[in-house]
């Protein structure tokens, strides 16, 4: 285990407010896309083509500032309260886009947000809001279709609000129906589980006498870990026997338990409401963990150790609370953040993904202009999945060179297997050119087998390319043969 206040001592004299180590060539860079009440996308409803399109083109303007900032991955929320943002034939469409809960806006927004995220390199990940089904106004809204009143055996009220019971065998019955629907139809890299877990006050939520049924061979508290546990399981199976590569992850409490550092951690995911996602990882059934570490010091740095220690070989991304910079919910400053992160990088974990989106792309506090210009300078790509393949894809053929006025055009050929696969183009204005090396990705994420870069006719190059071919578990070939080009306006 990790001395916690040794490793911080050393990070902060390895890199003094300002300074930056290399950013790494494999890590996860993620945003939380959030749908609900239109935070993040879209900001209104659509009721005419002209307004349809102006969604589409928000989103576009959205996945561009990420993909500027070499972002790489986005956790699209497509499940909310009992409400979806495609066509579904289990749940109510959302009222966000088309203004009216059950109707669509004339389109698939998950269609259009899948399209357009892989068109930039980036991964589209399923935020799928697990338990939560809304308060009363919104179930007596979504009317016969809300699966309070289609299944009202699956749901409890607590608190003021409905949730499904974890506790109740059906409800795991429902939720895989909704993961089947989505992964079915969907060209998905990922799905991601949000509020999987007992809810606030979960000391008082109304399950005894499920429990009684049920349960009576284990204490209240292991029994509702079990339910969760058992649900994410069963899903986990299904997804892999499925489409073995879509990731699946969840977004569980920021810290696990009680650990000997901090004794009195206050609320946890163990202990407060009943969630286990340690044991998931240590039983293979996650692939990827962001927690929802949105605190500071000693809230924040031992439990970052302590993912870290116990995350058996799979993705831990710390979920970090850009929304805190806001002046009320915290007013962070933007080295509150950019300091977590870089601490996240030197204590082994995979990437970091920020709540919420809005909050980077708003540039508070000049957050994005930070990542853009320091920590995410170079493009990254995501880290290989060996525990769910070790086939690496042939290495495509080296790539052709052709002046096109103001641009290069790059383009290559590839006997690639029927899987799809992605490629990186790593470049080089010296002919020393390192595959290792983030500072020589030119462009990640490509899924065709062209690129175009600019260039200033002013000025002379000479260019050093290669270019390697990355399936759907990260895995890269070896590179291509390398090309060089001399770019030049006059005759030699």
């Amino acid at each position: 285990m990790k001395n916690y206040s040794w490793l911080l001592l050393f990070f902060f004299l390895l890199f003094p407010a300002g300074t930056y180590a290399t950013p790494p060539k494999h890590e996860v860079r993620a945003v939380w896309l959030t749908i609900i009440y239109g935070l993040d996308w879209p900001d209104k409803p659509a009721t005419t083509e002209e307004g349809r399109n102006r969604q589409k083109q928000q989103l576009c303007n959205i996945l561009d500032k990420l993909q500027d900032a070499n972002f790489n991955t986005v956790f699209l929320q497509v499940r909310m309260r009992g409400d979806v943002i495609y066509p579904s034939a289990i749940e109510p469409a959302s009222a966000v886009f088309s203004g009216k809960i059950g109707i669509s806006p004339g389109y698939d927004p998950l269609v259009f947000a899948i399209e357009e995220c892989h068109k930039r390199g980036l991964e589209l990940h399923a935020w799928f809001v697990t338990f939560p089904v809304g308060t009363n106004r919104l179930v007596n809204q979504q009317g016969n279709r809300s699966v309070v009143k289609k299944k009202p055996s699956l749901c409890k009220q607590h608190n003021g609000e409905w949730y499904l019971d974890p506790g109740v065998p059906e409800t795991s019955d429902y939720i895989l129906s909704l993961v089947q629907e989505l992964v079915n139809n969907y060209d998905l890299d990922g799905i991601h589980f949000d509020y999987v877990r007992y809810p606030e006050k979960a000391k008082t939520f109304p399950d005894k006498a499920v429990h009684r049924k049920y349960g009576r061979s284990l204490s209240l508290d292991d029994w509702r870990r079990d339910n969760i546990n058992r649900m994410m399981y069963r899903i986990y199976d299904w997804v892999k026997e499925t489409k073995p590569w879509v990731q699946v992850s969840s977004a569980p409490l920021g810290k696990y338990n009680r650990i000997e550092r901090v004794p009195n951690a206050g609320w946890t995911a163990y202990e407060s409401v009943f969630q286990d996602p340690q044991q998931w990882v240590l039983d293979g059934k996650q692939d990827m963990l962001a927690p929802m570490m949105y605190y500071q010091d000693t809230n924040f740095y031992p439990f970052v150790d302590d993912w870290v220690a116990n995350s058996n070989g799979r993705l831990f991304i710390p979920g970090l609370g850009a929304y805190r910079m806001d002046k009320k919910e915290g007013d962070w400053t933007k080295d509150d953040i950019t300091a977590q992160l870089e601490y996240c990088r030197l204590a082994g974990a995979s990437g970091g993904a920020f709540f919420r989106c809005a909050h980077i792309l708003d540039n508070t506090k000049g957050i994005y202009d930070e990542l853009k210009n320091n920590f995410y300078k170079y493009p990254a790509l995501l880290p290989p999945l060996t525990w769910l393949s070790d086939s690496v894809p042939p290495a495509p053929e080296e790539i052709l060179v052709e002046r096109m006025d103001n641009e290069l055009k790059l383009s290559w050929n590839h006997l690639a297997p029927e899987a799809p696969v992605y490629y990186t183009v790593y470049y080089s204005y010296t002919d020393t050119l390192s595959v290792e090396s983030p500072q020589h990705i030119l462009a990640t994420g490509i899924r065709g087998t062209e690129l175009y870069l600019p260039v200033n006719p002013g000025q002379e190059y000479g260019f050093t390319f290669c270019v390697t071919a990355s399936d759907r578990y990260h895995l890269e070939s070896e590179p291509s043969r390398e090309t060089f080009y001399y770019f030049t306006n006059y005759i030699k």
